[in-house]
């Protein structure tokens, strides 16, 4: 059985630098001076990886400056995918906060310009200690992870966010990244290390380290004034760029921008930005101005390649910014000079780069796409492949199917400015398992994900295995791309949109909530089922521990057509003394059972995601005594601690902040909901006086978790508080 990978990688041919906010899946066509820029990067042969815990803690303005100004290979490795955080958009949290953020972290990079990597770590939330975070991560797990992330992308230059030399002063995970981060820096040259990838990869040795410093990790702007900065190098990365009309820190203002369910949306400025990085390792650069410099980071570094830089040149001291098709004949000469180098791993990344330039200057447009966003096994959908040629040039593309993908037409030869649709079809195969993310198949530890296959580590996602492969002939050059089928429709709102194409079960069943907590009283509970095909009749029922009893034992139901949702309610009555276990939702079609539950998370800056799990719920009877009849709780960002407060047998009113009542005293407690002050700090700052009076008049109130950007501390409540800043 194939196993079914879950993916949002363009069907294009083509990503050009994005400025726009439009969803990287949408087709973006680059402009000439783009081009020529792209053209550039081509001479530049040195790559950097910046490393830190979690998303938001990558610095967008060097990661940028590195990528477009240096024109460097540049990732960014995020040990995290920050499941421990807290979601200012919505409920999500933990495994679907998660994925939230993985993609947020690629449209970042999309913005930047860099390349995305996780390591297998699990972000369990915050740690006040490095020696606490290895006791909950696995460490040589999450080592074994930074090798293989260096020995296979192979940086020149290592750039640590955070302070290795500073446990305790800091979030554990932070100081832990830059730890690790050290000793992965010595074992991917060693041989004994982690032995086991060297079946695959080389070993590698970056040329040197360095700590993303500033005045901050000084205590003090004065007391950084006074430093020794002998070791310090010193980098304006305000670069304007004309080739796109924004400076460095304006693109870097959109890429952190990128992280909304952080609130991290930023500013863009303009003029002189100074970045610090502190040398740790490795050889001292011989010109302090250039962390590269005393590194090999042209073609020479290549057998063979000297030859490669000459032909560049001339490339773009000939390149024609309104005729850029007259570059492709001495594009093709150089693309045949690379192919004949023997070194392979600057070979395929340049050629890569080469053939995207092509693709790029023919405006060559390739696209597979269906009207379906969810499909179950089994089945047959329509697609769409367009093939659009819109250079001067007759360009012959030739499209491969495969068992699963039919086409009506296999071969096209385009003329100028040309454009044809093909008809074809996508066969499901029986039993091919849900779309969902690959990190997440395998039971994790509250330190680890699990991921057994070592070619799964290390990426953000996998590639799509719904996908045309196209070969395109340009003056005799074979170029050969996949398309990944997508999702395309047409909203009202927001035009054309591009979504990943998912599989779902024939059946999703779902439990209500994720906890229920009893007294002595039964309680029904509501099970949901979908079908996502036209289904036969069956039964539904409710499993739960043997010492609970559950009433009916099970329901029939009819046949239903693809969509339908049905919700059946289950009466559950606990044992009678203390107890907890697993309640879940199970279906039965003839000989076909289906448990499994389909979370979609919809939002227009990142593209739809898909988590299919066991539907299941926690069923607790504790030895509880409950003295809070009424709760007053005021609504954050979202989140399900009000129906947890309900669950032990409160009576919970909700409120807006800019709805509370003013009087309070009626209520046995007052709960603030998670980040209401980030959400409504006009709103909650006006409700301070009341909630003051309430707490002086013995009332009970319980303040969640709020981020200390843009908050007056002295709004927070009742108590004086004082914020230490952490990084």
């Amino acid at each position: 059985m194939k196993k079914p990978i879950f993916t949002f990688i363009a069907s294009l041919l083509f990503l050009g630098h994005a400025t726009a906010q439009e969803n990287r899946l949408f087709p973006t066509q680059p402009n000439t001076s783009e081009i020529y820029h792209n053209l550039e990067k081509l001479g530049f042969l040195g790559t950097a990886l910046y490393i830190a815990a979690h998303p938001d803690d990558e610095n967008t303005r060097l990661i940028s400056w590195l990528s477009n100004d240096k024109m460097a290979r540049t990732g960014y490795l995020s040990l995290t995918r920050g499941d421990g955080g807290q979601n200012l958009i919505g409920p999500e949290l933990r495994e679907q906060l998660g994925m939230i953020r993985t993609q947020e972290l690629l449209e970042a990079r999309h913005r930047d310009g860099g390349e995305q990597f996780f390591t297998r770590a699990n972000d369990f939330g915050y740690s006040k200690h490095p020696d606490e975070t290895l006791e909950i991560w696995n460490q040589q797990e999450v080592l074994e992870d930074m090798v293989q992330i260096i020995r296979t992308f192979k940086p020149d230059v290592i750039i640590n966010r955070f302070n290795h030399r500073t446990p305790g002063t800091t979030h554990g995970h932070h100081t832990t990244s830059a730890m690790l981060s050290m000793t992965a820096f010595e074992s991917a040259a060693l041989k004994t290390a982690f032995a086991s990838q060297l079946n695959r990869l080389d070993t590698w040795k970056p040329q040197r380290i360095f700590f993303n410093t500033s005045w901050w990790f000084y205590g003090s702007e004065d007391a950084f004034e006074k430093a020794d900065k002998t070791n310090l190098l010193e980098i304006d990365a305000g670069t304007y760029y004309p080739w796109n009309g924004l400076s460095n820190s304006e693109i870097a203002a959109l890429s952190r921008s990128e992280h909304r369910s952080q609130g991290f949306g930023s500013s863009g400025s303009r003029g002189s930005q100074t970045e610090y990085l502190e040398y740790l390792e490795g050889s001292f650069p011989t010109d302090k101005a250039d962390l590269f410099s005393g590194i090999n980071t042209t073609w020479t570094r290549v057998s063979g390649g000297s030859k490669i830089q000459t032909r560049l040149n001339k490339i773009l001291s000939s390149y024609d910014f309104k005729n850029p098709e007259a570059s492709l004949p001495a594009l093709v000469e150089l693309h045949q000079s690379i192919s004949k180098l023997k070194e392979k791993h600057w070979k395929n990344i340049k050629l890569k780069e080469l053939e995207d330039i092509i693709l790029q200057i023919t405006a060559v447009y390739l696209e597979a796409s269906t009207n379906q966003q969810y499909v179950t096994d089994g089945v047959t959908t329509p697609i769409n492949v367009e093939v659009t040629n819109r250079s001067s040039k007759d360009i012959t593309v030739s499209l491969i199917g495969n068992t699963m993908i039919q086409l009506d037409q296999l071969l096209v030869n385009t003329t100028a400015n040309s454009s044809i649709s093909i008809k074809g079809s996508l066969s499901i195969p029986q039993y091919f398992l849900p779309t969902s993310p690959y990190y997440l198949e395998q039971p994790a530890t509250l330190g680890m994900y699990t991921v057994k296959s070592e070619d799964e580590r290390g990426q953000p996602e996998l590639q799509s295995p719904f996908a045309v492969r196209a070969l395109i002939t340009i003056n005799n050059l074979k170029i050969y791309r996949n398309l990944i089928i997508q999702y395309k429709s047409t909203d009202p709102v927001r035009g054309e949109i591009h979504e990943p194409l998912n599989v779902v079960p024939a059946v999703s069943v779902s439990v209500q909530n994720p906890v229920y907590i009893f007294n002595e009283n039964s309680q029904m509970i509501q099970v949901s089922m979908t079908a996502n095909t036209d289904i036969k009749a069956g039964t539904i029922e409710l499993c739960g521990p043997t010492d609970w009893n559950i009433k009916p034992s099970t329901i029939k139901f009819d046949a239903l057509n693809s969509g339908t949702v049905r919700t059946y309610s289950f009466e559950v009555v606990p044992p009678k003394n203390e107890s907890r276990g697993m309640i879940s939702g199970l279906v039965k079609i003839g000989d076909d059972s289906f448990s499994k539950e389909v979370i979609s998370i919809d939002y227009d800056h990142i593209p739809d995601q898909q988590l299919v799990r066991n539907n299941e719920a926690q069923v607790v009877k504790p030895n509880l005594k409950n003295r809070a009849t009424t709760v007053a709780y005021i609504n954050g960002a979202g989140d399900d601690v009000a129906t947890a407060i309900e669950a032990i047998g409160s009576k919970v009113f909700r409120f807006e902040p800019s709805e509370i009542p003013s009087d309070l005293s009626k209520y046995d407690a007052v709960v603030v909901g998670i980040r209401a002050f980030n959400v409504s700090p006009t709103e909650m700052a006006a409700l301070q006086e009341r909630i003051d009076t309430y707490v002086k008049n013995g009332g009970t109130l319980m303040m969640q978790y709020n981020t200390s950007r843009r908050i007056d501390p002295d709004a927070l409540g009742p108590l004086s508080i004082t914020l230490r800043e952490s990084v």
